[in-house]
């Protein structure tokens, strides 16, 4: 397609068409009001100066009689830009005035009518177009008198050219401002769509090009690139989820493999193989878990779960968490407090649950004090683990704080990605995607997970937003039971 083709087909240049086309419409129109209101008002002037010349003539007729109006008329046709004056007998033979020739039955028509005529004192044998009033006077006799058009013909000629060339004005630069327009679109429009190919090639570093006028198009590509940027996380973040996923769950599918190996080489016992089976059920349900919160992982970054929002009081969550799990701080030796005040919430309050679950059990595993003897690390005796709810403004804070040796601040923002973990907690079970879980529910509430220093001690807290009018109901107590994650 040639550049004019590819510049014509543009929407810019299509709308200046049409924009253009109404434009000349609306010119027309009113340069047409213009020139008939103007030709209405030179026609009253005429109508009124010639009725009132017929009124004045026929008064000086029937005070001073057919020689009073006959001295009359000639004196008056004789006047310089004279109107035009005939007086007929009743057989049409003109008696006085300056009206050499007119059309057939203008004087047998009594009243207004436009006619073609010549003066008498016309060289030329061309016509004039007058506007002419005849009356009947007494015993027959017809009196005309009447105006050239000349005047209102050049006036209307002078209107009709003024909007000929207006009208040619009006499409020369709405024409030329079109092309200048379309041209600038297309450009930018041609920029857009390299850029787009690039990208569906396979590169996604790639950006829209953004001006600085802040129109509609800048805004347009300033959102698209925000979607890439989107897109690319995204895609990256699925590649590492697959490298982690193939590196995490090898480990595990290779030992299950080597012990129903190992105990159908090793003995015919049925204890073993009971035993076998059991190490085999147990890592499985490790297995399964991961699986589970991987899938939650990703129906809370999808957006999913957006739809089961509903009011709920966010301390009845913190203390059915404290509940199912204060047995388990106790048996690890450990002290389970809550603090939670009336906070209502809306959210998803399975996602919330789980995430809060999440921040507890990873409490109990690593919120243990320790210490370095003789360079082996020992557990301390340990200090409460709080689980905490409360308003601040518009958020709503549940965190959870323990007395362990905490998260340094360099390693927080590597904590929450997937299966990451830390040198620390390396010697004890668990997959890595417990804070995962915990931050991809906290954003789809609009929210964050915020790690900080507890002195001593991790404090982990989800921070979410109360949306306007929450509280107003509140849900009834929670049902759902958390699922072992971290």
């Amino acid at each position: 397609m040639t550049a004019f083709g590819k510049l014509v087909r543009t929407t810019a240049f299509r709308l200046t068409l049409v924009y253009l086309l109404l434009f000349a419409m609306f010119a027309v129109s009113l340069l047409g009001y213009f020139a008939w209101n103007t030709r209405r008002l030179m026609t009253e002037e005429i109508t009124q100066t010639v009725n009132s010349e017929t009124s004045e003539i026929n008064e000086i007729y029937a005070r001073r009689g057919m020689f009073g109006l006959v001295r009359t008329i000639e004196y008056r046709a004789l006047r310089p830009g004279a109107n035009l004056y005939l007086v007929t007998t009743p057989t049409g033979q003109a008696i006085a005035g300056n009206v050499g020739s007119l059309a057939p039955g203008v004087m047998a028509t009594r009243g207004w009518s436009e006619t073609a005529y010549r003066r008498i004192e016309d060289a030329d044998d061309r016509d004039h177009r007058a506007l002419v009033r005849v009356t009947e006077l007494e015993n027959g006799f017809r009196l005309l008198i009447g105006r050239d058009l000349a005047e209102r013909r050049r006036l209307f000629g002078i209107v009709a050219k003024a909007a000929q060339w207006s009208v040619l004005i009006v499409v020369v630069l709405g024409l030329g401002g079109g092309i200048f327009v379309a041209r600038r679109v297309l450009t930018r429009i041609d920029a857009m769509t390299g850029t787009a190919q690039r990208i569906m090639t396979g590169d996604l570093s790639e950006r829209l090009p953004v001006g600085r006028s802040g129109d509609e198009l800048d805004r347009l590509a300033e959102n698209l690139n925000a979607m890439l940027e989107r897109i690319e996380a995204l895609m990256v973040g699925l590649k590492e989820v697959s490298d982690n996923i193939a590196h995490d769950l090898k480990t595990p599918l290779t030992r299950l493999r080597n012990r129903a190996e190992e105990a159908l080489a090793r003995s015919g016992r049925e204890a073993d193989y009971r035993a076998a089976l059991e190490r085999t059920i147990e890592e499985s349900d490790g297995l399964i878990r991961t699986f589970n919160a991987l899938l939650m992982i990703a129906r809370a970054e999808s957006g999913q779960a957006r739809g089961d929002m509903d009011d709920f009081d966010a301390a009845e969550v913190a203390n059915g968490i404290h509940e199912l799990y204060e047995p388990l701080a106790e048996d690890d030796g450990m002290t389970l407090k809550v603090r939670a005040e009336p906070t209502p919430v809306h959210a998803n309050r399975e996602l919330i649950s789980q995430a809060l679950a999440n921040l507890v059990e990873n409490a109990l595993k690593y919120g243990k004090p320790v210490a370095q003897t003789g360079g082996t690390v020992v557990s301390m005796d340990s200090g409460p683990i709080t689980i905490e709810a409360r308003r601040d403004g518009d958020q709503v804070l549940l965190s959870v704080t323990d007395r362990g040796p905490g998260i340094p601040e360099a390693d927080r923002k590597h904590a929450v990605e997937r299966f990451v973990r830390l040198e620390a907690s390396r010697t004890l079970p668990g997959s890595g995607l417990g804070l995962s879980l915990a931050s991809a529910v906290a954003t789809l509430h609009g929210g964050e997970l915020r790690l900080g220093d507890a002195q001593p001690g991790l404090v982990a807290t989800l921070v979410l937003p109360v949306r306007a009018g929450a509280g107003d109901r509140v849900a009834p107590p929670m049902q759902d039971v958390p699922q072992k994650v971290a």
